[in-house]
C-alpha cells in the first residue's frame, strides 16, 4: 500500500507564486478558512459527550463547549447534533490541538451593540435572574451575563430573593465596560421609576381620613416611618396604640404590613403623619363614669420611672401612681423599689382627666394611714422607745410603730452637750427612749426629744424644740424682707422643701418658689443636706414664721445684672448680661491674695 504523504505548510513557506502569496499563507487560509481569534463564525453540532458539545466552524479540528451555555436561564439546554449555532473563536489551536469556542461569548458579542444603544438611551431591558454569586445575582439580558448587586434589587431589603428568580422582569443597565465584558444592572432602579409615578398620584389623592396599606420601612426610637407604595409617613409612637407602647420595636420589624390612617397631610412639604390606633375605638370614653374619683379597684403595673408607676385599669386605659402617693412612710425611694413591672396592685383614683387621657391614682390610700394610727394612740408628752434607724448632721431618726419615723434634732439630745457633740455618741440601730414633743399629722412629722426625759440641770444649754418658736420669733425680727439667707435642706416633699436657717429655725419653701423656670421647680432635685441660697419674702414678728423663695432670689439678681450691666445702648446680650454678673459675684467671693513682704517683693523684681 502506498505511503501517504503528509504535506506541512514549513516545507512551502520560502516558495513564490505569481500571486505574490506563499503556497504557505494559502495552506493557512485554506486551512483556518479565513477565521480569525475573536471572531463570531456559524457552527455546526456534530457530537455531545457528559455536558460538552462538540463544535465545527470550519477549522482543523473541533472544540467543545459546555450545554449550560446554550441552555436558557433557570432551564437545561435542548440542543441536537446538526443544530446550528453563532460560535466566538477564543483560539484556533490550543496546545491540546483543539479550537477554543464559546457560545456565551458569541451571545454577547451579539447583543453588545444593542445594549450599548440601549445603555445610552436608558431605557428598561428583560431579563432574567438565574444565579447568586458574591455580592449579588446573575441575569440574562438578551445572551448577555450581567452583574446584579444586592442593593439593587428593591427599594427595599429583601430577606429572600428566590421568587424574584427565573422570572422575566425589566431592568435598568448601570454601566458597562466592554473590554472587560463587565454589565451592571438594576431592578431598583426600574422600581423606583415605578415607585414616583405612583407617588405623584398618591400624593394628588391624599387626604385626612383617609385608609391605607401600608409597610414598615424603617423603625426609630419616637416611630415607625411606613411606605404606602412611593409616599412615605411617619407613625408617631403615641399613635401606634391606645396603650403605653415604650418602643416602636415592642409593636413592629421592618417588612410587616400594616393598615394605617392619614391623620393629618401638609401639602407644602407633603409630610403624612399616621395614625392606627384611631382605627379602634378609643377606650378613654366614658372613662369618667367608669373611674370616679374615691373608687378602689386593681391593676397591673405597666411601666415604671423615676417620678411614679403606671397602672393598667382597662384595655388600653393606665393610670400613673405617683411616687408621693405610693407609700405613707417611705420618701425618696425609687418606685422601683416599692412595686415591679407586672405586680398586681390595689389603687384608688384620685383624679379624672378624659380630655388629657390622665388619671391620677393612689397606693397609700388603700391601707391605714400610719400617722392617723399614731396620733390616735400616742400623745404629746408620752414617752416613747424606738430604734435609732438614721444618723443626719441635724438630727436621730428614730423608727417608731407602723414603719414612721420621728426625729430628735440634735439640740434636743442633751442638756449639758452641744448638739453637734451630743449626736456623735449614737450609732445607727441603737435603742432610744425619748418624749413626744410635737405631733404634726398634716406635714407628717414627729418631733421627739431625748433630753427631756430628765428635767434641765443648772447651767443647761437651754437650745431646745421647746425654745424653737421664741428663737424663730428672734429671727423673724433680724431677717427683714428681701435678704438672703443661706439654709439646708432637712426634708424633700411632693410640694416642697423644709429647710433649716438656723438651729431650731426651720421655713417651707413651697414647690413653686424652687425656681423661675417651670421645668426646674421639681422639689426631688434637691437632696436632704444640701446647702441652698433663697431670698426673704416675708418674716412675722408674731409667730416667727419666715417665707423664702428661691425664686424671688433668682428674679432679684435677674433684675439686678439688669440694671448693672445692661444699659440700652451696650449692644450685650442677656447672656452677655448675666455671665458678665456671675463673672463678678465669683470674684468678689474670691479671697484676696496675700500681700507678699517687701523682701520677696524685691526678690521677684
Amino acid at each position: 500500500m502506498a505511503q501517504s504523504a503528509t504535506v506541512r505548510k514549513e516545507d512551502f513557506k520560502d516558495q513564490n507564486f505569481s500571486t505574490g502569496e506563499s503556497f504557505a499563507d494559502l495552506f493557512e487560509n485554506s486551512a483556518a478558512g479565513k477565521v480569525a481569534e475573536g471572531s463570531v463564525v456559524r457552527g455546526t453540532i456534530v457530537g455531545i459527550e457528559k455536558d460538552l458539545a462538540i463544535i465545527d466552524v470550519g477549522l482543523k479540528s473541533e472544540g467543545r463547549i459546555p450545554l449550560k451555555e446554550f441552555s436558557v436561564a433557570g432551564q437545561p439546554a435542548e440542543i441536537k447534533i446538526g443544530d446550528q449555532y453563532d460560535i466566538y473563536i477564543e483560539r484556533i489551536e490550543d496546545r491540546h490541538g483543539e479550537a477554543q469556542l464559546s457560545r456565551e461569548k458569541a451571545l454577547r458579542e451579539e447583543a453588545w451593540v444593542k445594549l450599548e444603544e440601549i445603555h445610552k438611551n436608558q431605557t428598561k431591558i428583560e431579563g432574567v435572574i438565574f444565579g447568586r454569586v458574591k455580592g449579588g445575582f446573575t441575569v440574562d439580558i438578551k445572551g448577555a451575563v450581567a452583574f446584579l448587586p444586592g442593593s439593587q434589587v428593591d427599594i427595599r431589603p429583601i430577606k429572600d430573593v428566590t421568587p424574584l428568580m427565573n422570572i422575566a422582569q425589566p431592568f435598568l443597565i448601570l454601566k458597562m465596560d466592554r473590554r472587560r465584558g463587565n454589565i451592571v444592572v438594576s431592578r431598583r432602579a426600574i422600581m423606583e421609576e415605578s415607585r414616583a409615578e405612583a407617588r405623584g398620584v398618591l400624593l394628588d389623592k391624599i387626604a385626612e381620613g383617609q385608609i391605607l396599606d401600608g409597610i414598615v420601612k424603617n423603625i426609630t426610637d419616637y416611630g415607625a416611618f411606613i411606605d404606602m407604595g412611593g409616599v412615605d409617613g411617619l407613625l408617631h409612637v403615641t399613635d401606634i396604640s391606645w396603650k403605653r407602647i415604650n418602643h416602636p420595636s415592642e409593636v413592629f420589624a421592618i417588612g410587616d404590613a400594616v393598615r394605617v390612617i392619614v391623620t393629618k397631610f401638609d401639602g407644602e412639604t407633603k409630610r403624612i403623619s399616621l395614625g392606627m390606633k384611631q382605627l379602634d375605638t378609643n377606650p378613654w370614653e366614658g372613662v369618667s363614669g367608669k373611674f370616679t374619683p374615691g373608687a378602689k379597684l386593681k391593676g397591673k403595673i405597666t411601666n415604671i420611672t423615676d417620678y411614679g408607676a403606671f397602672v393598667e385599669l382597662d384595655s388600653g386605659v393606665e393610670g400613673l401612681v405617683h411616687v408621693s402617693e405610693m407609700s405613707w412612710t417611705k420618701k425618696n425611694v425609687h418606685p422601683s423599689k416599692l412595686v415591679q413591672a407586672g405586680q398586681e396592685v390595689e389603687v384608688q383614683v384620685l383624679d379624672v382627666d378624659a380630655t388629657k387621657h390622665r388619671i391620677s391614682l393612689g397606693m397609700k390610700q388603700c391601707i391605714d394611714n400610719p400617722w392617723n394610727s399614731f396620733a390616735d394612740k400616742f400623745r404629746e408628752g408620752d414617752v416613747i422607745e424606738g430604734e435609732v434607724r438614721n444618723i443626719t448632721d441635724f438630727g436621730l431618726f428614730v423608727g417608731l410603730a407602723g414603719e414612721i419615723d420621728g426625729l430628735v434634732h440634735h439640740s434636743d439630745i442633751s442638756w449639758t452637750q452641744p448638739g453637734e457633740e451630743a449626736i456623735k455618741t449614737f450609732k445607727k440601730g441603737d435603742k432610744v427612749s425619748a418624749k413626744i414633743l410635737v405631733v404634726d399629722i398634716e406635714k407628717e412629722r414627729i418631733s421627739l426629744g431625748i433630753k427631756q426625759l430628765t428635767e434641765a440641770p443648772e447651767g443647761a444649754i437651754t437650745t431646745s424644740s421647746s425654745a424653737s418658736q421664741s428663737q424663730a420669733s428672734d429671727a423673724a425680727v433680724s431677717q427683714r424682707k428681701g435678704d438672703v439667707v443661706t439654709c439646708k435642706v432637712l426634708m424633700v416633699e411632693r410640694d416642697g422643701i423644709e429647710v433649716e436657717i438656723s438651729e431650731g429655725v426651720t421655713s417651707y419653701i413651697k414647690k413653686n418658689d424652687l425656681s423661675r423656670d417651670r421645668q426646674d421647680q421639681r422639689p426631688e432635685r434637691f437632696a436632704v443636706g444640701d446647702r441652698i441660697d433663697a431670698a426673704v419674702v416675708s418674716a412675722d414678728k408674731k409667730t416667727g414664721k419666715i417665707q423664702l423663695s428661691i425664686k424671688q432670689l433668682e428674679q432679684d439678681q435677674h433684675k439686678k445684672a439688669i440694671e448693672e450691666y445692661g444699659s440700652s445702648d451696650s449692644g450685650a446680650s442677656l447672656g452677655d448680661i448675666l455671665g458678665a454678673a456671675i463673672s463678678e459675684a465669683s470674684a468678689s467671693k474670691k479671697p484676696a491674695a496675700k500681700k507678699k513682704p517687701k523682701a520677696d517683693e524685691e526678690d521677684a523684681a
